[in-house]
């Protein structure tokens, strides 16, 4: 039986759509409150009480489990203890692999967001279990909000200078998670997953231009200044100052990867730049009539 954590956030719910395609094997899906959650339900997928702050709830979750794909918390600060209590419970319950969504380049990157993976991937290496450490890239997802400010105002705006992001739709990383822990590859390995070709917040301002029509240049901006705009336009500070620091690791290459292997595990090319901005104007312009 395959069981997945977090399976009632974005990641989680399209890696279950990707592992119905996959495979008929049981799986379990383990949300925080499984009454919100029922319609993930199917012929062969489950839904049962995982919390990842509940470790007696993720004991139960995992009886009989062979593999689990063990998808990181969205509680930046809380993630280490949460990761480490599923990693218990799996050990526990004689889980036999676990695939874990990390980030890219760790152990090495700087990024703040990348400690808690540095923990996480350490915590798998002492369990004992077999594990792939699926090191993803940035989600093109990650730039609506980008583009958002940019149509609104005029200028693509960031601090992350001439560096280079990897970046892939989140359904790509949900794809490769699915065929990772549906295949037959249970050993022990670390894989950097990104798109291709790496772009810069310069080539994502030239494909707006090119788009749709209007002249919207970059503005590369102090990481503090970039935090700042961010808060003034709504984000936690600590997630503005997280956001901010990712396009200072982004500046140092700390986002980008010469890897193929989210291409070669999906066997297909990975969403680009030019799709994700095609498919966001199109939105805008959707919404855009209905107000």
């Amino acid at each position: 039986m395959i069981a997945v954590t977090g399976a009632n956030g974005q990641l989680g719910r399209l890696a279950l759509k990707h592992l119905q395609n996959l495979t008929t094997e049981p799986v379990r899906a383990l949300v925080r409150s499984p009454e919100k959650a029922q319609d993930l339900a199917s012929a062969h997928v489950s839904v049962v009480k995982g919390d990842y702050d509940d470790l007696e709830s993720l004991r139960a979750a995992l009886a009989g489990v062979d593999r689990l794909l063990l998808i990181s918390g969205s509680e930046v600060g809380k993630r280490v203890e949460q990761h480490a209590a599923v990693i218990e419970a799996a050990k526990a319950a004689g889980v036999r692999f676990i695939a874990y969504t990390s980030l890219l380049n760790v152990p090495h990157s700087s990024l703040i967001l990348a400690a808690e993976h540095v923990e996480t991937e350490q915590r798998l290496a002492d369990s004992g279990i077999a594990h792939a450490v699926l090191r993803n890239g940035w989600y093109l997802e990650n730039f609506a909000g980008t583009v958002a400010a940019a149509l609104a105002h005029g200028a693509v705006v960031g601090a992350s200078g001439s560096g280079r992001f990897s970046a892939a739709g989140r359904s790509d990383y949900a794809e490769a998670a699915a065929r990772v822990i549906a295949g037959d590859d249970l050993s022990t390995r670390a894989l950097d997953l990104g798109g291709q070709p790496a772009f810069t917040l310069a080539d994502l301002a030239a494909e707006l231009t090119r788009q749709s029509g209007r002249d919207i240049p970059f503005n590369n901006l102090p990481e503090d200044t970039y935090a700042g705009i961010l808060v003034e336009a709504g984000l936690p500070d600590g997630f503005a100052k997280a956001l901010a620091d990712a396009d200072r690791g982004a500046s140092a290459g700390e986002l980008e990867t010469a890897s193929t292997a989210l291409q070669d595990l999906i066997g297909h090319p990975a969403r680009t730049l030019g799709d994700f901005v095609a498919e966001t104007l199109a939105t805008s312009q959707v919404d855009g009539d209905a107000a």
